[in-house]
């Protein structure tokens, strides 16, 4: 099982006040395979820190799901245009295993901000590598080819691999099941 404190700790440190203040006013709740952490059309309030299970980003249009990320434990993540403009996501967030996460409300992470200049480093860290993160996977799906984008799913998610089923791969590779079969047996 991951530990919060130890993420803050390893990814930007906080005072012991500060991390104290944090830890007392989150909330630890276990999700079902299949429930929503988040359903499109509500407001991201949190930032998500998986303990143990695995999540996904998708949104729906057409009866079509598009996958943007999965999230496994030891990671905080968001719906981040939600949560900092404190709009509907078109976005949700469902488990995709039984999923334990920690939250940290919007207004814990604003009070905290304000008061405290190493909150406010970790939240200026976690959106510049969110940032990042999403940059890549535009970039990989408008200049990759399928087989470019599974290799490197690949190398960056071996982990998590086996405990993704191969539809939701495909839909995160942009690609119909069949053709994320092919590229698996030219592997």
């Amino acid at each position: 099982m991951a530990d919060l404190n130890q993420y803050f700790m390893e990814f930007s440190p906080l005072e012991e006040e500060v991390l104290a203040i944090l830890l007392q006013s989150t909330i630890t709740r276990t999700f079902d395979k299949g429930d929503y952490l988040l359903q499109a059309g509500n407001t991201c309030k949190y930032l998500y820190f998986i303990n143990e299970g695995l999540a996904k980003s998708f949104f729906s249009r057409e009866d079509k799901e598009f996958i943007m990320r999965f999230f496994s434990e030891g990671r905080v993540f968001s719906i981040f245009d939600s949560f900092l403009n404190r709009q509907p996501s078109r976005y949700a967030l469902v488990a995709l295993e039984q999923t334990t996460v920690t939250l940290i409300h919007v207004d814990t992470m604003e009070d905290l901000c304000k008061r405290y200049h190493s909150m406010e480093t970790f939240f200026r860290k976690l959106v510049s590598v969110a940032t990042t993160r999403m940059m890549r996977r535009i970039s990989e799906m408008l200049e990759d080819n399928a087989t470019e984008r599974y290799n490197q799913f690949i190398a960056e998610n071996n982990q998590i691999l086996q405990r993704i089923s191969l539809g939701d791969l495909a839909k995160y590779l942009g690609i119909t099941q069949q053709s994320l079969s092919r590229i698996r047996t030219t592997r």
